[in-house]
């Protein structure tokens, strides 16, 4: 084989004259350039921890300092006030001149100078970033204390950041009252529960904070002392890691291409340029050339970039009890799935990145390989779809030495996944609504075994050129793939391109060795059948609908003064309520990335004040205008809860590790038990858009993302993700379980639009009467003058 021959850097026989040694320098080449850029990564590593290490200073103003301290004691002036004539005792034994001692002691108090100011500036840096109150000022009416804050901020932080720079400087996430807490959670449940229901409810939470409820709080009081983040560590354990259900649909998520565009129908072409374009990302990455990830929009403050770290070269691997995430340094290959086959594709070759189109050219070889799955190759992804304690057993019995091992390592230290799909997908054919479904079905569980569930993220590259992308939950949150896939989509349309016939661009290497082709012995196919039948039935039950709103869209909601996402978030409830009847526990997902390894945190979207609103505008004889009233007070409210989950005022990342520190204590809470058992029927989440601003959405209004969604967390209950693209549409993700008699994705879906039409209809009669009272008012006003 080629890629053998190519591996072997010399050679040796014994003969009678000696030993004949014969070199290959084209591999000793290779190998050299290889190691070069290994090299060049640790340096600049190096470089950046140091740059990093000294922010929101640079390493140059130690220079200054030094220079400043030298020209002062010149000038016959002690800068130190005694501090360098001290450091100069201590120096009597080295043998050096009086003045190189003297010289040496100002270097060594320059020193200690420079790194006193960068932890005092580090200081200063981190007590303006605890400062949130700037959330809670109306639009337009910022106070002057927020003024002088800003000001602050960015003068403190003028300097151009590396992707981690700030780490360091962000506040640690606090742990609220307890009894605040309790407060705002039978606040929250207060619509749910009947009066007696409430009653005892409140009973069972006073009995809490009474007596056992403090007793925790101290604990983790003292673990936030200890900890750089008092939930992130327990949530990532004990809600992924823990979690002995399959991850497929229950946990990992999904991400779609274009909606209306697809770059190339060249499977191999789209490929390569995905691959380049997710290499790019990672090299940016490891460079920290990104800026702090997604700075939040409108502002200077940024927000924790700790979830990049585990973006690439990262697997979950399977345990008896809990899982364990994996993360290599680097890898020089990604894993490629097609048609039962397992691959190692090196996207390196003598320390390069391989073009676009040398990708393509691999891809396209795998594609044309014809050779047939080896015996039990096909269908083995499926064990990272079930239940994930076979899976550790197979994998401790099969998996640990051997060709299995080798060939499982080359999956797990790969970085990123590809599977080459035989089927086309997207908005497409006589029945583009029914496509878009089975896009997302496809992306979500795929054939159930062809897809590895376990890595970081997957990409999938269709038939007809479309593209996806299918992450894992535990080691980070939508936001940050978010991140990622819009920079990989942007990059791949925009700045790679194509050419006339659909080709990736760059010239070809056709000495290439062949992608390697992996090997497995499965002397049993038993567990892989049954992780597969337990995929299968969660993935026949996965009912699925994709659709665009285009309607209107955020800049007509905004010309109204309303937020984008209330709005949507109140339209659900209305949809709900008008769906089952009643109300629900509504989770929707908000960041904690203001703080240092911030995560997520809960917003309680049914309140009160929705409530009363859906209630009014459901009713026959509620006036326009007290609906309209009673939607912004829903509005108002909804915009505080999520402001107090992003600023570490939430609930029920509070309560989750109050229930923790039970469990080490050996405690039982009913209040704590029940809270954590309460079902949240309504799971909602928006994914971010335009993250980056890579390109203008105005002037390529067809290049408009589908977004993405995930499965349904309750079993009677709905997940509904949401995209907010541009001025004027908005793209939905609903999922439930076609188990479940009482819920229908597609109903659903019909619900959610006639809900944002009835109150954009409401709101826009009431914003035409308000006009013209105004108008008609107007001379009114002149007679009274």
């Amino acid at each position: 084989m080629a890629e053998a021959h190519q591996a072997v850097a010399f050679q040796f026989t014994i003969t009678p004259e000696g030993i004949d040694l014969q070199l290959s320098y084209q591999a000793l080449n290779q190998i050299y350039l290889s190691g070069l850029r290994s090299w060049k990564k640790r340096v600049s590593r190096m470089r950046n921890s140091v740059i990093k290490g000294v922010y929101p200073a640079s390493p140059s103003s130690w220079l200054f300092v030094v220079i400043a301290t030298l020209v002062t004691m010149y000038m016959h002036s002690d800068p130190s006030m005694g501090l360098i004539a001290k450091i100069q005792q201590h120096l009597l034994n080295v043998s050096l001149s009086a003045q190189g001692q003297t010289v040496v002691s100002a270097l060594v108090f320059s020193t200690l100078l420079w790194l006193s100011l960068i932890l005092a500036l580090r200081f200063c840096l981190k007590l303006l970033l605890s400062y949130h109150q700037w959330m809670f000022e109306r639009h337009g009416q910022i106070s002057n204390t927020t003024k002088v804050w800003v000001t602050l901020v960015r003068l403190f932080s003028s300097r151009k950041p590396l992707l981690y720079s700030y780490q360091t400087s962000l506040p640690h996430l606090p742990v609220p009252a307890i009894k605040d807490t309790l407060s705002r959670y039978l606040e929250s449940v207060r619509p749910l529960l009947s009066d007696v229901e409430f009653k005892q409810m409140t009973e069972l939470a006073s009995q809490f904070e009474s007596t056992l409820g403090n007793r925790l709080q101290r604990y983790l009081k003292l673990k936030a002392l200890w900890a750089t983040n008092y939930v992130s560590d327990w949530w990532e354990e004990y809600v992924y890691l823990r979690s002995r259900s399959p991850i497929m649909v229950n946990s990992n998520y999904y991400g779609m291409d274009f909606l209306y565009v697809t770059p190339t129908p060249l499977q191999a072409a789209r490929a390569g340029n995905t691959i380049t374009a997710l290499l790019l990302y990672r090299r940016k990455v490891n460079r920290e050339e990104l800026k702090p990830v997604g700075r939040v929009p409108g502002t200077v403050i940024p927000l924790c970039a700790a979830q990049c770290e585990r973006m690439f070269n990262t697997t979950r691997t399977p345990g008896a009890e809990t899982d364990v995430l994996q993360h290599w340094q680097d890898s020089e290959f990604v894993a490629v799935y097609h048609n039962g086959r397992y691959f190692r594709l090196w996207v390196y070759c003598a320390g390069r990145l391989l073009s676009p189109r040398e990708i393509e050219y691999q891809i396209q070889r795998i594609l044309d390989d014809s050779s047939p799955p080896q015996p039990g190759e096909e269908k083995l992804g499926a064990l990272t779809a079930g239940d994930r304690i076979p899976w550790s057993q197979m994998r401790k019995q099969y998996f640990t030495s051997g060709v299995n091992k080798r060939s499982l390592d080359v999956i797990e230290k790969a970085a990123f996944f590809v599977t080459l799909d035989d089927e086309e997908q997207g908005m497409r054919g006589e029945d583009p609504v029914k496509n878009l479904d089975c896009y997302a079905k496809s992306l979500l569980h795929g054939k159930c075994y062809d897809r590895w569930f376990d890595k970081s993220f997957s990409i999938v590259i269709y038939k007809n050129g479309k593209n996806g992308l299918n992450a894992e939950h535990s080691w980070a949150d939508a936001p940050t793939v978010a991140h990622l896939w819009e920079y990989t989509l942007a990059t791949d349309a925009f700045q790679l391109g194509y050419t006339e016939d659909g080709h990736c661009k760059g010239q070809v290497d056709r000495s290439l060795p062949h992608p390697q082709r992996l090997v497995w012995d499965i002397p049993s196919e038993a567990q892989v059948q049954r992780s597969l039948a337990v995929a299968q039935a969660l993935a026949d039950d996965v009912d699925c609908h994709v659709f665009p709103f285009r309607d209107f869209g955020k800049g007509r909601i905004k010309k109204l003064r309303i937020s984008p996402d209330a709005f949507i978030q109140i339209s659900l409830q209305l949809a709900y309520y008008r769906d089952r009847g009643g109300f629900c526990l509504t989770y929707e997902a908000s960041m904690t990335r203001l703080f240092r390894e911030g995560r997520t945190e809960t917003v309680r979207s049914c309140s009160n004040e929705s409530c009363d609103f859906v209630k009014a505008i459901t009713g026959r004889h509620c006036p326009p205008l007290h609906c309209m009233r009673l939607f912004q007070l829903a509005s108002e409210k909804h915009q505080n809860l999520y402001r107090l989950a992003m600023t570490g005022a939430g609930i029920d990342r509070h309560l989750f590790c109050l229930y923790v520190v039970s469990k080490y204590l050996g405690v039982e809470s009913s209040f704590l038990k029940q809270v954590l058992s309460e079902p949240w029927r309504l799971s909602t989440s928006q994914t971010p858009v335009q993250q980056m601003e890579l390109f203008d959405l105005k002037n390529h209004p067809d290049f408009i993302s589908l977004g993405g969604g995930f499965g349904p967390v309750a079993d009677d209950g709905y997940g509904v993700s949401y995209i907010i693209v541009g001025e004027d549409m908005i793209n939905f993700h609903v999922s439930s379980k076609y188990s479940c008699s009482e819920t229908d994705s597609h109903r659903f879906g019909a619900q959610i639009i006639k809900a944002i039409q009835d109150i954009m209809t409401l709101l826009s009669v009431d914003s035409k009467t308000s006009s013209s009272s105004k108008s008609t008012a107007q001379p009114e006003t002149k007679k009274l003058l």
